[in-house]
């Protein structure tokens, strides 16, 4: 009985173990939603101001850097993504 007791004990901590994030991971995720989300909300915001010109070149272009700027977001996240899971 303490054999299966004690296994099953080390299989437990073995799956917290597994799932626990280094700080240095997590201060990398942290960050980088940080990151992404005021990026995001910049686009957003330049998104406003596209739809709000009158003029169609301004538009364009402020939809292009809007696109841009929500592009830039993703490779942030997928950056980071990809950086904690070698850690």
């Amino acid at each position: 009985m303490k054999k299966i007791a004690f296994i099953v004990a080390a299989a437990g901590l073995m799956t917290l173990a597994a799932c626990h994030k280094s700080p240095e991971a997590s201060a990398i995720d942290n960050n980088a939603e940080a990151v992404s989300d005021n990026l995001s909300s910049a686009a957003d915001n330049m998104d406003a101001l596209a739809d709000n010109t009158a003029n169609a070149t301004a538009s364009n272009d402020l939809s292009n850097a809007a696109n841009s700027m929500n592009a830039a977001a993703d490779n942030i996240s997928a950056n980071a993504d990809a950086a904690t899971g070698n850690m």
